[in-house]
């Protein structure tokens, strides 16, 4: 893997990541045109070193609204810490249970399977770029339908629960949105868009380390030497990825508050068209 081929993975991450149009299938199938392997240890461990980087962009970009909502009180950070606390655990037993599943049988046979063995499996990708540009399409018309009085101003404890259930189904598919799929199911459950958008990116940051975490023991565990290869493309792809998220979440704050959010689900449907072409060619 040379440096440009970690720049050119880095800045598709980081513009997409923050879009709700799956920053891991871009990656996944910019991988493969390139002819590499997207499952490995060292390519899973460059995945989430690039979500790092646009982690520290969501930090940047959303710390006022944060500090004037989440953290404006001790009573409003404890109530945001619970509401973080249960969607990180529900998301962490949905999550971890899905995966154990298809560990079990999309990927059974395959020797000391993981679920980041199916990561780079287009037949699984499409689809689910397909099923997440149809909660998005269906959340943007709804919400456009929707006035702005009707909607609940503070993310509540049903709201929080929901986003984070369908953020546990996001994490095993590549290509299940994560932030589009949460910010549409919160806005379905009738939570305010700018608010579910500002929680659903915090969710992000409290989610990211953990994965972070597991990545990093993941390929220590399959090649010691391996780690220290991988350690500097890694750290300079989060850089690019942290300036290219930045972009991004201007454009996606920009759409959200226009009533554009529909466009992004037309994307992912067109976008798994493409995935499923690749696929039927042996990509």
């Amino acid at each position: 893997m040379s440096l440009l081929q970690v720049i050119v993975l880095a800045i598709i991450q980081g513009l997409a990541e923050l879009l709700p149009i799956s920053s891991s299938a871009h990656v996944v199938v910019a991988e493969k045109l390139m002819g590499l392997d997207p499952s490995s240890p060292a390519m899973t461990l460059l995945l989430v070193m690039l979500h790092t980087g646009t982690m520290f962009a969501v930090i940047v970009y959303f710390w006022k609204q944060w500090r004037d909502t989440f953290f404006s009180s001790g009573q409003e950070f404890r109530r945001f810490a619970w509401l973080a606390i249960l969607a990180t655990v529900l998301t962490g037993i949905i999550g971890e249970g899905i995966a154990k599943i298809v560990e079990h049988t999309i990927l059974k046979g395959v020797p000391h399977a993981q679920i980041e063995d199916a990561f780079g499996r287009l037949s699984i990708i499409a689809p689910a770029l397909l099923a997440a540009g149809v909660l998005i399409i269906i959340a943007g018309l709804v919400e456009n339908r929707t006035p702005e009085s009707a909607e609940s101003p503070e993310i509540n404890t049903k709201q929080a629960g929901i986003i984070g259930a369908v953020q546990g189904l996001c994490l095993p598919f590549r290509g299940f949105s994560r932030s589009g799929a949460t910010i549409s199911a919160g806005m379905l459950a009738g939570a305010r868009k700018a608010r579910v958008e500002a929680f659903s990116f915090a969710l992000a940051v409290v989610l990211t380390p953990p994965v972070v975490i597991r990545e990093v023991l993941r390929l220590r565990r399959a090649d010691r030497s391996g780690f220290a290869h991988a350690a500097f493309p890694s750290l300079l792809g989060m850089l690019f990825a942290f300036l290219a998220g930045l972009l991004a979440l201007k454009w996606l704050s920009s759409w959200l508050e226009r009533g554009r959010w529909y466009y992004f689900g037309i994307y992912c449907l067109f976008a798994s068209v493409v995935v499923f072409v690749l696929h039927h060619h042996g990509y």
